[in-house]
């Protein structure tokens, strides 16, 4: 008894604290939010559940597009936050092995997309964030989401000395990922998932081996292929495989043959490889993206397939509206943009998930698919490659940019309808 009294004793005793926003997850979500709301002077606390070091070596691809640079760029912080090279805004398809370059400059002034994985943006999110000031909890272990449907929501966490920490809060935003607890707090029946498998595999090879001139898609008889450049010596590649391949059945050989063949360059130069994984492309949507003062971000929320690359985007365009509403509330007791942030948030990721499903199927199918389907594919590609008009459709989504000015319809509680901007 008096072992296990002394125990007890020498126990950390539990800390509480009280802020307006607790984040959790410092990826690109979770750090876009954090410095967004620290530049509008809003105090929040982040949890990872993760390492520093390990969140800053995750390797992920990424090109944040036009819209996302301009975001930044208002809120006057892209310089800083925004590595990589800028995109020339031009991207080659290779159709059988012949080129056709495509653009998606849509003609409008300003920055424009820029080549930077996602390690690069969070990294210099996080220093930014930290830099001013910033709360920041890494190894944040057992988080767990307590009281979101009351006056004040709870969140608990252990730090890695045992020690107990209780957080209150105004607002929880989940930036967790399709499997963080965010969303596992949200009981059963609360949200209603829309999921879709597309049935493709995907190999994707980092190496040290020179990069494109240009992003390149291929697809031909033999399958799909992707070539990206991830920095002056590095290459980011994609092969079409069976959804239940495994790296083991792709040795370094049989990459390096399959992606001359399939991107129509047999003096493809080749190099070390340094990462190889297979994943299945899948798209997941929740609605709605709010439970109570739990707010839904990124992934937590949709997850789409990587053509068109919207993932990320997705997650960068959620964070600034949920930072402008959170402000809006704060500065001025103002929840009309708390109240619409899901349907407004839905309504780009609909129309992504529509781009990505519709660039996935057209580059897919135009290789080795049924014949008529092949056809069809090639068709859209034909329309893509030759009709003005058709180009400037595929530059507008793109680049993510909204010439509609984003109105969205939302359900006013007296059942009447009302027109609001998205941005």
């Amino acid at each position: 008894m008096a072992g296990e009294a002394s125990q007890l004793q020498d126990a950390p005793e539990p800390v509480t604290v009280s802020t307006t926003v607790v984040v959790i997850g410092a990826g690109p979500a979770g750090m876009t939010l954090a410095t967004l709301l620290q530049h509008s002077g809003v105090p929040c606390v982040v949890l990872e559940r993760r390492s520093r070091d390990h969140v800053a070596q995750r390797q992920r691809a990424g090109i944040v597009e036009t819209r996302a640079v301009r975001m930044f760029d208002s809120w006057g912080l892209a310089d800083r936050v925004l590595g990589g090279i800028p995109y020339d805004g031009i991207l080659e398809i290779r159709v059988d092995g012949r080129s056709h370059l495509v653009s998606d400059r849509d003609g409008s002034d300003g920055p424009v997309a820029r080549l930077c994985p996602q390690q690069v943006l969070v990294q210099k999110l996080t220093e930014t964030f930290l830099e001013g000031g910033g709360d920041l909890r890494f190894e944040a272990a057992d988080v767990s989401l307590h009281d979101l449907t009351g006056d004040r929501a709870t969140v608990r966490y252990r730090t890695p000395d045992g020690t107990s920490h209780t957080l209150t809060c105004d607002f929880v935003a989940g930036c967790d990922g399709d499997r963080g607890v965010s969303r596992t707090a949200v009981p059963n029946g609360a949200l209603t998932a829309h999921a879709f498998d597309h049935g493709i595999g995907w190999l994707t090879v980092l190496a040290d081996a020179p990069p494109p001139a240009h992003p390149l898609l291929a697809t031909g008889p033999h399958g799909f292929a992707a070539h990206f450049p991830r920095g002056p010596h590095a290459s980011r590649y994609y092969l079409q495989c069976p959804p239940d391949d495994t790296p083991d059945d792709w040795p370094e050989q049989r990459v390096w043959e399959a992606l001359r063949t399939r991107l129509g360059d047999p003096a493809l130069g080749s190099g070390p490889i340094t990462d190889r994984e297979v994943f299945r492309l899948r798209s997941l949507v929740h609605d709605p993206m709010r439970h109570g003062r739990l707010f839904l971000v990124g992934d937590a929320a949709h997850i789409v397939s990587p053509m068109g690359g919207k993932g990320m985007n997705l997650a960068l365009y959620d964070a600034d509206l949920l930072a402008r509403a959170v402000r809006d509330f704060v500065r001025d007791g103002d929840d009309t943009a708390l109240d619409t942030y899901s349907a407004r948030c839905l309504r780009r990721v609909w129309n992504d998930q529509e781009f990505s499903h519709w660039l996935t199927r057209t580059l897919h199918d135009a290789g080795d698919a049924d014949p008529f389907l092949r056809h069809l594919a090639r068709a859209r590609l034909d329309r893509l490659f030759h009709s003005p008009a058709a180009a400037r459709a595929f530059a507008e989504l793109m680049t993510g940019l909204d010439p509609n000015g984003g109105a969205v319809t939302v359900q006013e509680p007296s059942g009447g309808l009302s027109a609001r901007g998205a941005d």
